[in-house]
């Protein structure tokens, strides 16, 4: 587990926080498709991940969900420190994209280590102005983009952090993360397929425009 960890997180942090990331960090393999944390949640561990990727989802009043941004290999997730350092309950739900190997970090380090190391400072600096420009980029995408360049670009999204052209996933998995139906989803895949921009198979769809 040292080696992967070196490997994700050596260039950022000091020898010492490493060694006690890999003493006190939960190890955790998780197939694709699992919640991690969800809404209301009490916050007792930080993922550092691995391997795999993360969809980060908040609910509205319905249910519904609507998709915040990713995480991949060599991520944190800064609202998960937010909630730890303020003792507060989970605000999103994390659940994988594909399966994922992660570091469960206790949440009471993450205060130590903001004042004993500061590459473990920056790099939670680094991580909010990150998850920042994301959600700045979701809430452009909401507000500027047509309901078919919103599909594309999820798709394109999901390619970019699974490193597969390849977006194994259904059209009613689709319409819950872009907060809309399944009927308008297909539809909208079709158009898609004839633009040339994607291919749709019988269990995947391969995105042509990367």
């Amino acid at each position: 587990m040292r080696a992967e960890l070196q490997q994700q997180y050596g260039y950022l942090f000091e020898d010492e926080l490493l060694a006690e990331i890999d003493a006190t960090g939960m190890y955790k393999n998780i197939p694709q498709g699992q919640t991690i944390m969800d809404i209301g949640e009490p916050i007792t561990h930080m993922p550092l991940l691995l391997n795999g990727a993360i969809k980060i989802l908040r609910e509205d009043n319905e249910g519904d969900e609507l998709l915040l941004y990713f995480l991949e290999k060599g991520d944190t997730c800064a609202m998960t420190f937010s909630c730890g350092m303020g003792k507060t309950k989970s605000e999103i739900r994390a659940v994988t994209e594909s399966d994922t190997e992660l570091l469960m970090v206790p949440a009471q380090k993450m205060e130590v280590w903001m004042a004993k190391y500061p590459s473990w400072q920056q790099f939670i600096v680094d991580s909010y102005h990150t998850r920042m420009m994301e959600l700045l980029e979701t809430v452009d995408t909401l507000a500027f983009l047509r309901m078919d360049e919103r599909l594309l670009k999820h798709l394109q999204d999901k390619a970019k952090v699974t490193h597969d052209d390849s977006i194994h996933t259904t059209h009613q998995d689709i319409a819950y993360d872009l907060h809309t139906s399944r009927v308008v989803i297909s539809r909208l895949l079709k158009k898609l397929e004839k633009e040339g921009k994607i291919e749709m198979h019988r269990n995947h769809i391969k995105v042509l425009d990367l």
